[in-house]
């Protein structure tokens, strides 16, 4: 169940539940559902394309408690395919059911209802919500990117444990706030076509510039490619299901999961980003020796305004030093 096919649907006008969690144990962790890249655009026979509504929220979770130990089937919207396929689900209380009955009281009393999918998702602009993501393009020996495991040009950060980044200094707040504390991030790998969590430790005293000691790309050049339909037919592939201390960003859990506390912004003063032309790549590919004519600048700074090459397009940014944003 849950393999799903693909429909002749058009991409949905304007808004969609993004899907930002499964959990493990539910009836989506049984179907092809994946994080970040699926966006829920309608049910059964309606189709949320046909006309100028989008999807109505409310709607759908009184057809999913409509369809409680029935088959859904929910219409799904890829953002790697750019395609809508059919995914049947059965929604069900029973495991989750289960695993509260292993919970330890609750101190305020109240019983959280179950949930029927497993899910959390939040409404949102599809068609940007997947722009925002930071592409490695170069890693520093012995830094903590390199031991943390990230892979130049084959690896993106799409999120950390604490919720959604919603836009480029998001993340580089995120990382200012955790120095010398590890930090949880969630990369997607175009080679391998998955989803795993890195712990990053950010520092300023591991023996080079920077915090991570890494050069991210951000932008259109920069965006992870599309990728052809049935690249990974017959194969399950797995997905960020663990972690998730809260999301804010009008957070809808069909019909509700586990309340989680919003996680805490840090504020940051306004410090200045270099830029970084990249040229990209329409299959992520290892960088092999220099670069050379043609491929773009690249830029660092050890301290605001120091700087070399010129700036092109969208920035690519290395957490070096003071030049980093704060949070």
């Amino acid at each position: 169940m849950g393999a799903g096919q693909s429909t002749n649907a058009q991409v949905p006008a304007t808004y969609a539940l993004h899907v930002l969690r499964v959990t493990p144990g539910s009836p989506a962790s049984q179907t092809s559902i994946e994080p970040f890249f699926d966006f829920i655009v309608g049910f059964n026979g309606k189709d949320s394309f046909s006309g100028d509504t989008d999807l109505d929220t409310a709607e759908l979770e009184r057809i999913v408690e409509e369809h409680e130990d029935k088959v859904l089937d929910l219409l799904v919207w890829s953002g790697k395919t750019r395609e809508t396929r059919v995914v049947p689900i059965v929604p069900s209380r029973g495991w989750a059911l289960e695993q509260q009955a292993a919970l330890p009281p609750d101190d305020s009393g109240v019983q959280p209802q179950p949930s029927l999918l497993g899910l959390s998702m939040r409404m949102c602009e599809f068609e940007s919500a997947t722009d925002n993501v930071w592409h490695v393009l170069e890693v520093l020996e012995g830094s903590p990117a390199e031991s943390a495991g990230l892979v130049p040009y084959g690896d993106w950060i799409i999120g950390w444990s604490g919720g959604v980044l919603t836009a480029e200094n998001d993340f580089y707040d995120v990382v200012e706030a955790h120095i010398d504390k590890p930090l949880r991030v969630y990369v997607y790998s175009y080679d391998f076509d998955n989803l795993r969590e890195v712990v990053l430790v950010p520092n300023r005293h591991w023996g080079g510039e920077g915090l991570l000691g890494c050069v991210f790309g951000f932008g259109y050049l920069h965006r992870i490619p599309s990728e052809p339909a049935g690249r990974n037919e017959g194969r399950n592939l797995p997905g960020v299901q663990e972690g998730g201390s809260g999301f804010t960003d009008h957070e809808v859990v069909v019909p509700a999961d586990i309340p989680r506390s919003p996680p805490a912004r840090a504020t940051r003063s306004s410090l200045d980003h270099p830029q970084h032309l990249v040229v990209a790549h329409p299959r992520p590919t290892r960088p092999h020796g220099t670069t050379g004519q043609g491929a773009g600048t690249r830029r660092s700074t050890v301290t605001p305004g120091s700087s070399s090459g010129t700036p092109v397009g969208r920035s690519s940014v290395s957490l070096n030093g003071d030049s980093s944003p704060s949070s």
